[in-house]
């Protein structure tokens, strides 16, 4: 994969100059960055060093071992400091070989909502806004118009006449967030697209660009008691974002990326969630694509998600 943060592979435009993107990205590093952030410091309650410290940190790509190494240590006490809870940050890399898939069997799925309070709990979302990167949507049986359908219901489920449709980051091989973003803080690695939150500058081109409502604005600092906090931690995945950057569902990589499972698959009661490496024959994804007529969310679009639908 071309690294977008190298100098040396700025695609040249028609004239012989810098095309739009590279122009784009120089200008948020420079100006976007330094602006947001002194907009954002009161909100983030930063100290003048902290401020200073994440300010001159490069880009995820270019960073060393060694730099990853003491931004990890940071933000674990920046934690303690905050929120008063011991925690692990690490930075799992893609394992070779791995493009996770996700399906969700739409005739199994009864609208209990487990995924989306574990979803809630496993990446340290604010609890006063009760956030989750998961929306389920209570549809007509026989209709796929989510304009008669509503993530809001309030009933006893499963209600009659209804069915019910999960919907997240669909993780999409050509993904409309990815080129949008000015900074280069959100991009598409082998197993998924993943987002900087120290790279971030929360200008939102990003939740504007994606067709499926997959992204989260952080208005303020998360809201979680000490005793709440999910110790176990990834620097691109469930890591406290601070107030004023643009998240998503990243497939719980802090497990993933260690042979796990998704915290919403292991959660939901009725087994509707298969999950898995679609690059591995035996899997029990790449039986699901195999063997069920699967679909995805506005295939018209283009924008190929790795997030697939299926009834029995």
């Amino acid at each position: 994969m071309t690294d977008p943060t190298d100098d040396t592979t700025t695609v040249e435009a028609n004239d012989g100059g810098i095309d739009r993107r590279t122009a784009m990205k120089a200008l948020g590093a420079t100006l976007g960055a330094a602006a947001f952030a002194r907009a954002m410091a009161p909100l983030r309650s930063w100290s003048a060093d902290q401020s200073m410290d994440e300010f001159l940190q490069q880009h995820y790509k270019r960073l060393s071992d060694e730099d990853m190494e003491r931004i990890l240590r940071r933000l674990e006490q920046e934690t303690y400091d905050e929120y008063g809870a011991q925690v692990h940050i690490d930075d799992p890399q893609p394992i070779p070989g791995v493009q996770f898939g996700y399906a969700l069997n739409l005739s199994v799925c009864n609208g209990c909502r487990k995924c989306v309070e574990a979803c809630h709990i496993e990446n340290n979302h604010d609890r006063s806004t009760n956030n989750s990167y998961i929306r389920v949507f209570e549809m007509e049986q026989g209709s796929m118009d989510f304009e008669k359908g509503t993530a809001d219901y309030d009933h006893t489920v499963p209600a009659p006449g209804k069915y019910y449709m999960p919907v997240q980051c669909l993780q999409c091989d050509n993904p409309p967030c990815v080129d949008v973003c000015p900074v280069e803080a959100t991009w598409k690695e082998e197993d998924g697209v993943v987002v900087d939150y120290n790279w971030c500058i929360g200008c939102r081109y990003c939740q504007a660009a994606c067709p499926y409502h997959a992204r989260r604005f952080n208005w303020k600092k998360p809201e979680i008691p000490t005793g709440e906090v999910n110790p176990v931690q990834a620097y691109l995945a469930n890591r406290i974002r601070p107030a004023g950057v643009v998240e998503k569902c990243h497939f719980c990589l802090h497990k993933t990326r260690k042979g796990g499972a998704p915290a919403c698959q292991q959660a939901c009661p009725t087994g509707a969630r298969v999950f898995g490496n679609m690059l591995d024959p035996d899997s029990d994804i790449r039986w699901v694509l195999e063997n069920k007529r699967v679909y995805v969310l506005k295939e018209d679009l283009g924008t190929r998600p790795r997030f697939f639908y299926f009834f029995d």
